[in-house]
């Protein structure tokens, strides 16, 4: 069972809870700590007084709490950037350093690449003609699950997160998923909107987990940046990555490259890749 899992504290999440609820016949079929659970399909729905980052192991609770097991979370999201470039963004989490936003120290939580990818690819086509970019972000915050799990986000301020078409584009993407086909892959390398990597979504047969951004890596030792490769590989249930060649040194690409097939990784390029 998917989870969707709104935070009544959070404008945006709110907002998509109610798109949601609007789009699709909801069946009542528990509680979670005094909030309704509410079912369609393969997705149940519910919501709670905390913001998402502090929600740490909110699988267990729930499953302990209805007797429903989780397979998925989606967690329905504001996204906040002082640029205030209207995005609608997804992401895997975790922390490859310190825990300053929820989660554990140095750890990820599974990612979940098919339906991250699909979200994605959804969100550019549900979106058109609304005033917002669609994107990636990479592998960020908490909080902390054993569950495969993905941020989906109205962002960037506060004027957007009650923008109710852009919500009513993440519910339609949600309720109409179609999973990403491909070989799972962790990127590396980019920025924190990771744009390169949201262009091969659009054009290859590819489901993106785990991403590494340049500024997690780039001044780790091979031992560090090893070690953080295999953590995301493990937690995106791959041994592929793609290296984003040109946002970085062609020596410290060489390198990465050198030490994921050392670690007994594969690497692959955008070509290997079908097109869609």
């Amino acid at each position: 069972m998917r989870l969707l899992l709104a935070s009544l504290p959070d404008a945006a999440s709110v907002n998509i809870m109610e798109r949601l609820q609007e789009a699709a016949d909801w069946e009542e079929v528990g509680d979670f700590h005094a909030k309704p659970v509410l079912r369609n399909g393969s997705s149940v729905m519910t919501s709670m007084d905390l913001l998402h980052l502090s929600a740490d192991d909110v699988d267990k609770d729930l499953t302990s709490s209805t007797g429903i097991e989780i397979e998925e979370i989606v967690f329905l999201s504001k996204h906040k950037a002082a640029s205030g470039i209207r995005t609608l963004t997804v992401h895997p989490i975790g922390n490859y350093g310190k825990a300053e936003f929820g989660g554990r120290e140095g750890e990820l939580v599974k990612s979940s690449p098919s339906t991250m990818t699909g979200l994605l690819r959804g969100l550019a086509t549900n979106s058109a003609g609304l005033p917002f970019k669609v994107s990636y972000e990479v592998t960020h915050h908490g909080p902390w699950l054993s569950t495969p799990s993905v941020f989906i986000e109205i962002g960037s301020g506060e004027g957007d997160w009650g923008h109710e078409g852009a919500a009513a584009a993440i519910a339609k993407s949600i309720l109409e998923l179609q999973r990403a086909e491909g070989p799972v892959v962790v990127g590396i390398g980019g920025g924190h909107y990771a744009p390169r990597f949201t262009e091969i979504s659009f054009s290859r047969k590819v489901a993106f987990g785990h991403m590494i951004p340049i500024y997690a890596i780039e001044e780790a030792s091979d031992a560090s940046a090893t070690a953080m490769m295999l953590k995301a590989t493990k937690a995106s249930g791959t041994d592929m990555i793609y290296v984003h060649r040109k946002s970085m040194s062609g020596a410290k690409a060489k390198r990465l490259k050198e030490l994921a097939t050392s670690a007994g990784l594969r690497t692959v390029e955008s070509e290997d890749l079908e097109p869609l």
